[in-house]
């Protein structure tokens, strides 16, 4: 089976971020397969959002923290594609899907260490192992990271620390996948205006103002500022980048 369409596949893209790179691949000529933990209603509204736009789109459950699902995952997958696309293959992975810590060194538990392993090392490690398979040759993953892995606030120390894994395991899928064609990536957002970390960033008018002035472009960021240089790694026009780390914080703690 194959398609004309490129196929990617969007952890998290029921809200936030990754809703915004869904709707900017779409916008872009992709079709979307996005991924949501418990909110299937706003899932499907961005599923309703992407076919209006024109494009085929569809959500699956994943909790991208417990890999023990991931075979399970990856049959329904399989099943979306054929269903839905008519395919066996995706041509881009984003693995977006991701929650916050804010805490202290000193008082961070090994709980919450373990649950950020899980959520943003452990999980797409796993999960980009388990999707190889069905990705096309040629295509593209995109992992997410932070500007905190690059500058240092305090409370982030945990939380930032997984970010430096996953820009290191990025460079290496580039050198290991490159026989395949396949690119890979990693897209790091300042401080952004959003419901992550309970909406610090959006809320707290005296943080956001802080944040502000430490940024070249004298504002903090919107998830309108992200979704686009996610989906423009997902095209042919990003052909020739692979390995690298495309930080987008409109010139945070430079």
């Amino acid at each position: 089976m194959s398609t004309t369409n490129n196929i990617a596949l969007v952890t998290g893209g029921s809200r936030g971020l990754g809703k915004d790179m869904a709707i900017n691949l779409a916008k872009n000529g992709l079709d979307v397969i996005l991924t949501y933990n418990s909110k299937k209603d706003e899932a499907d509204a961005v599923v309703q959002s992407i076919t209006a736009l024109g494009r085929k789109a569809a959500a699956l459950q994943l909790n991208v923290s417990d890999s023990s699902n991931f075979d399970a995952f990856i049959t329904s997958l399989n099943a979306a594609l054929k269903d839905h696309f008519g395919t066996d293959r995706i041509n881009y992975l984003v693995n977006n899907a991701g929650t916050g810590l804010h805490a202290l060194f000193a008082d961070t538990t090994e709980k919450q260490f373990n649950d950020l392993v899980d959520i943003h090392f452990k999980g797409p490690f796993f999960l980009t192992q388990k999707v190889l398979p069905i990705l096309a040759d040629g295509g593209g993953i995109i992992n997410i990271s932070s500007g905190l892995a690059r500058f240092s606030f305090p409370g982030s120390s945990a939380y930032a620390s997984m970010k430096g894994a996953i820009e290191t395991l990025t460079r290496y899928l580039a050198k290991e996948l490159a026989a395949r064609g396949i690119r890979a990536n990693i897209v790091a957002p300042g401080a952004i205006e959003t419901d992550f970390n309970g909406g610090a960033v959006r809320d707290n008018e005296a943080l956001n103002k802080q944040i502000a002035s430490v940024t070249a472009l004298g504002r903090v960021g919107l998830p309108t500022d992200i979704g686009s240089v996610v989906a423009f790694l997902c095209t042919d026009d990003a052909r020739w980048i692979t390995g690298q780390r495309i930080e987008v914080s409109g010139g945070m703690m430079l």
